[in-house]
């Protein structure tokens, strides 16, 4: 069994071991990648890879104390960071409120904010009441309505410049770690180098302190479309429709159950 990672250990793994980071959104997932994660985010993305929607902004507080309840009851040997969804943050009272939520009715070890400069005052206010906090900048999944899509940031010296201050103005709030998404992977590099706490990326290059994927995507059971960023390790829709097509065969032949099966 692996040694649960503390907030410190995170910290410290800056410049040395990249951390590997995974979403799950229930127990037998959790079960299954905790020996191989470092973190396990209880990501908003399941409003998209488990309820079917079509992008993060739907999903509740209530959804995700749920499913960071299931993710910890499967991986109580974990680092899990549990997402604040869309709208639960947009003044320092109702984050505050709502992440000590969170943190009354769930074991989650911190909580995930989106946004950079425009955050910072409400992290450092979460920060100083207790409550850790993971950022997350670059491309924002929950900004994805307001901005007309899903965009690459990065692409211009005064974004990769932003980006930078938006990583500085997060780890001075207080966060002790942060998500940077679809950046560039030149200008994802200059602003891991610009801040003393770890950066994960996803689709945001190798040079940064640690990789964050969704299970679903990594693992090929997600078949509607697949992010350049992402590499798939397995087959997995194939594999689990040959085995569920197994199972009706052999149903439907009277060939299952077997007598080891029967009573």
């Amino acid at each position: 069994m692996n040694k649960k990672l503390t907030i410190s250990a995170i910290k410290k793994s800056k410049g040395q071991k990249p951390l590997v980071m995974i979403t799950a959104y229930d127990a037998l997932f959790a079960t299954l990648l905790e020996p191989s994660a470092d973190m396990i985010l209880v990501g908003d993305s399941l409003n998209m890879s488990f309820a079917g929607k079509s992008d993060t902004v739907s999903a509740t507080l209530e959804q995700m104390i749920y499913h960071t309840n299931a993710v910890c009851q499967g991986a109580k040997n974990s680092f899990v960071i549990s997402d604040m969804p869309f709208g639960t943050y947009t003044s320092k009272a109702l984050a505050l409120t709502n992440a000590t939520k969170v943190f009354q009715e769930t074991p989650a070890d911190c909580v995930k904010v989106e946004g950079g400069e425009d955050k910072a005052e409400i992290v450092a206010h979460l920060t100083q009441n207790g409550i850790a906090i993971c950022g997350h900048i670059g491309l924002l999944p929950q900004s994805v309505r307001s901005e007309g899509g899903y965009k690459v940031k990065g692409k211009t010296e005064e974004e990769a410049e932003q980006l930078i201050k938006d990583a500085k103005a997060i780890e001075n709030a207080g966060a002790f770690c942060m998500v940077i998404e679809g950046v560039k992977a030149d200008v994802a590099k200059r602003v891991a180098e610009s801040v003393s706490i770890p950066v994960i990326g996803i689709g945001a290059g190798k040079d940064v302190d640690g990789q964050v994927l969704v299970f679903s995507d990594m693992l090929g059971l997600f078949e509607a479309f697949t992010p350049k960023f992402v590499k798939k390790y397995m087959d997995g829709a194939n594999l689990v429709k040959d085995a569920l097509q197994s199972y009706a065969n052999e149903v439907q032949n009277r060939t299952f159950p077997k007598e080891e099966h029967t009573y």
